[in-house]
């Protein structure tokens, strides 16, 4: 009995595991998907910016409408960047890989600040967002500094 659920429970171990992993069928498809949700990320994330620096109208709708993307796509792009994908033609430092705890910390850093960005921004007041926005940037560029190449 004690047998069969350690192997039970190995197999659920190794089928958690096989799942993180084959939800791409190629490294390049992998890197793909990261490339396309950190895009996608960047480009809601300028539109915030344009309204945290003032060059165009505060209009918390939008804000919260692109800090909702922001959010949602910060939790997406971390797993694709798995084993094969190190080799790939990307502004991805090796650091990504040979630092794993400390790329993982950055990742969950500005998965935090963008939800409490997403808080910040439904009180409709622009202070708030803003310094919200700053921590969220923060995050962004802190990640930036450490694994992105120029």
């Amino acid at each position: 009995m004690k047998k069969a659920i350690l192997t039970l429970i190995a197999i659920g171990s190794a089928a958690v595991s096989f799942s993180a992993s084959a939800q791409f069928a190629k490294p390049e498809d992998a890197v793909k998907y990261r490339k396309a949700a950190l895009s996608v990320m960047a480009t809601h994330n300028q539109r915030l910016a344009q309204m945290a620096q003032g060059k165009v109208a505060f209009d918390a709708k939008s804000a919260l409408e692109n800090a909702e993307i922001v959010a949602n796509m910060a939790k997406l792009p971390w797993h694709a960047f798995g084993e094969g994908t190190e080799t790939a033609e990307t502004k991805a430092k090796p650091e990504v890989w040979k630092q794993g705890g400390k790329f993982k910390e950055a990742a969950d850093k500005l998965q935090t600040e963008s939800v409490k960005l997403v808080a910040a921004t439904k009180t409709g007041k622009e202070e708030a967002f803003k310094s919200a926005f700053t921590a969220t940037g923060g995050a962004c560029k802190a990640c930036h500094d450490d694994f992105k190449s120029k």
